[in-house]
């Protein structure tokens, strides 16, 4: 089944670098199409009678996903983008993030917490404000990741 991962790492190694030369998209537009095509390659494949499906399903379901993201994938990712930052950039920023970094995310998580309140009775799933601000506060705050990409 590592066969399969290092086909497809492979894949989007030489897709990067075909879209680095010639194409010119955004690294993330490209790797977004690249992972969109070769669903639609394993989805043809399927229909077609292979059996992509059941060694693939075998292998994510073996996967402790929350284990090779935490472990595995956030520290390459964090790495790989904070040696992209310009801290000259970050620094002239800094009151415009320090601002959106706390106020930004307070008043965000106060306005989902508000709106799901006033929207979850309308599915009869009416449930307390605190945990709707929960909520909020749990979704609010920015991912640093997805952030450094549009850097």
């Amino acid at each position: 089944m590592f066969k399969f991962a290092a086909i497809f790492i492979c894949i989007a190694a030489v897709a990067s670098y075909i879209n680095y030369r010639y194409i010119k998209l955004p690294s993330s537009i490209g790797l977004m199409i690249v992972g969109l095509i070769m669903s639609l390659v394993l989805i043809g494949l399927g229909t077609l009678g292979m059996d992509i499906e059941g060694p693939i399903s075998e292998f994510l379901g073996k996967m402790d996903f929350g284990e090779t993201l935490m472990k595995g994938m956030l520290s390459f990712l964090l790495f790989a983008g904070a040696l992209k930052i310009n801290l000259n950039d970050l620094a002239e920023q800094k009151f415009i993030i320090g601002i959106l970094a706390t106020a930004g995310v307070v008043t965000t998580a106060f306005i989902v917490g508000t709106v799901l309140y006033f929207i979850l009775p309308l599915f009869d799933l009416p449930i307390s404000y605190i945990y709707c601000l929960i909520f909020g506060a749990l979704i609010s705050p920015t991912d640093p990741v997805a952030v450094l990409g549009i850097m």
